[in-house]
């Protein structure tokens, strides 16, 4: 299993998020119940799937990535247990950790990486979210409201 899979991405002008009208669909997981809202009219090209079940998705120019993914808790693991293991970065900017589910954020590079993974029935329901640091202002209302959605059966 393998939920760990921080994607790289992103690199231009803010215009793409700050000046469309972002169109929301909801994206679910019929094997694990998991689902999630996402900005389609943002992350226009599926990705290839990622471990466990789900999907990955990009802009239209590559410069950001969204994943979305559950797997099996093998290890029947605490979020902060999970985390751990991950083994992530030294210098987290965000980090939140709670009995039902954990968020980290920091930089990588001129990229701001974004993981959240909710725990339930078993199974780990996660959103990974890479994007240009330059436009980090322009990406926390979306980022807010994927995270927020997660959700399962």
């Amino acid at each position: 299993m393998a939920v760990s899979a921080l994607v790289l991405g992103l690199a231009a002008s803010t215009s793409m998020v700050s000046a469309q009208r972002v169109r929301w669909t909801t994206y679910s997981i019929p094997q694990t119940g998991t689902s999630v809202d996402f900005p389609a009219s943002i992350f226009t090209e599926e990705a290839g799937r990622p471990d466990g079940y789900g999907q990955r998705f990009r802009t239209g120019d590559g410069r950001a990535d969204l994943t979305i993914q559950a797997a099996p808790n093998v290890s029947n693991d605490s979020p902060a247990a999970f985390l751990a293991k991950k083994h992530p970065p030294a210098r987290i900017q965000y980090k939140r950790t709670t009995p039902r589910f954990f968020a980290v954020s920091s930089y990588k590079g001129d990229t701001v990486w974004y993981n959240r993974c909710n725990f339930s029935s078993g199974l780990i329901h996660c959103v990974l979210i890479n994007y240009p640091a330059s436009e980090e202002r322009e990406w926390d209302d979306i980022v807010t409201r994927i995270s927020l959605s997660l959700r399962s059966r």
